[in-house]
This record gives C-alpha cells, sequence and structure tokens, in this order.
C-alpha cells in the first residue's frame, strides 16, 4: 500500500532523515521505533505531506505522492495522528470527530464504530476536548482521524504523556483497529508496546534505517533487547 523510497528530508536545509525505505502492505501493522530525535516525527512529516522531501519518492497504491500537499494525500487515503493531538480544546468531544470528516459530511456509520472502539467518547461527547484527560484526548485524536474512513493509519507516537497502563490501552484500541482491517504504521519510543502490534518493525537511528524484519526478529534481537529492551 504505502511505498517509501530513498526519503531525505529535514529543516532549513539540514538533512534529519536521509535514505529511508519503508514499505507497508495492506492489513498489517509497522512499527517505526527508535529514541527521542532519530527522526520518526520528521519521517511522518514528509510522508503526509506537512514536509516537503529533499530527495526520494512516496507511493501509495502505486500512485506517486511525493511533494504533493498535505489535504491531497489525505483525501488519497492516509489519515496523520501527530504526536501533540492538536484537538480544539473549546469544542465539544463529538465536535472534534465531525471535523474529522471534512470536506465530506459526517457518516453516522463511521461515528457508531468509532463509539464502539471507544465506548468513553460516546459517553463524554459533549464534554469540552479541553477538559478531558491525556489518555482520552488520544483516543479523541485517533478517532477523529477514524472519521476521514482512511486505508491507511499513521500514529506519531501515540502514548507521549500517557501513564504505562494508559498507554496499554491505547494499544489494545489499536489492535482491535488492526482486527478490523485497519492498515497500520506508528511511530513508538516504547518498543515493547509497539512490537506488541506490529507484524514487522524498522529501527530508526540517527536518521537512518539501521535494522528491520518481523516483530518476532526485532525482539529477540540483542542490539534491540541492549539500546531498547533494558536487556544487557
Amino acid at each position: 500500500m504505502l511505498e517509501v523510497v530513498g526519503l531525505a528530508a529535514g529543516y532549513l536545509g539540514e538533512r534529519v532523515i536521509a535514505g529511508i525505505d519503508v514499505e507497508v502492505r495492506t492489513g498489517e501493522a509497522v512499527a517505526i521505533v527508535g529514541s527521542n530525535g532519530a527522526g520518526k516525527t520528521t519521517l511522518f512529516r514528509a510522508v503526509a505531506g506537512l514536509l516537503q522531501p529533499m530527495e526520494g519518492r512516496v507511493l501509495f497504491d502505486g500512485k506517486d505522492l511525493t511533494r504533493r500537499p498535505a489535504h491531497r494525500i489525505s483525501r488519497a487515503g492516509i489519515a496523520y495522528v501527530p504526536a501533540e493531538r492538536h484537538l480544539f480544546p473549546a469544542m465539544t468531544l463529538k465536535s472534534n470527530l465531525v471535523l474529522g470528516a471534512y470536506p465530506k459530511r459526517p457518516d453516522r456509520k463511521t461515528l457508531e464504530l468509532v463509539y464502539d472502539l471507544f465506548p468513553r467518547l460516546q459517553e463524554r461527547q459533549r464534554q469540552q476536548a479541553g477538559t478531558l484527560s491525556g489518555g482520552e484526548q488520544q483516543m479523541v485524536a485517533v478517532a477523529r482521524a477514524l472519521m476521514a474512513r482512511p486505508r491507511l493509519l499513521m500514529l506519531d507516537e501515540p502514548t507521549t504523556g500517557l501513564a504505562p497502563k494508559i498507554a496499554q490501552i491505547a494499544f489494545e484500541a489499536l489492535e482491535e483497529l488492526k482486527k478490523e482491517g485497519m492498515t497500520l504504521l506508528i511511530a513508538e519510543q516504547q518498543v515493547p508496546l509497539a512490537l506488541s502490534v506490529a507484524d514487522r518493525g524498522y529501527v530508526l537511528e540517527n536518521g537512518r534505517i539501521t535494522l528491520s524484519g518481523s516483530s518476532a526478529e526485532l525482539d529477540q534481537n540483542p542490539e534491540v533487547r541492549r539500546a531498547y529492551l533494558g536487556v544487557a
């Protein structure tokens, strides 16, 4: 579904990532793991059209989306959930969700699906988004992206600011999305959580892919275990 080939991107003429090759197949979950500052957000912003690549290509269903504006990439079927969430705090939870469908009219069936996935959101749909807990705000950010009925959901650091128990609940929700057939690309520092959901993964270090393989292979890799899992 998604093919990133030789991608380089950065800021003010300085490269943050270079030579990135990533592939995501239909119906699978793929994790991009690495420490803070490794380049995960830069990669996601370049794929989503929020940052112009310096080199390389982004292909979606075989179509070249490189350097297309973000709204064109969104309409192609890619939804991006940034780590900052970017909710409208003074608006109700439901209003935030409805905006996720723009420019289309919100679909009732999609809204019901979102509420089935996140029952707490239906209970608090009239509450202002800014008054929700961090975990609830993360649920809203994911649910808002789902309102556009994307084919690929990209999540950048979905556990940012969440307590460990809430982070686990968030990844359980992602597992449910995967069972429903959603294709996922997840950037995450918490490697065990990411690998628990993903079929495959890539390790990003200093702007380059250094390792790739199945989740089981990465989980047992000595370098990954030493650097990210705390195993000597």
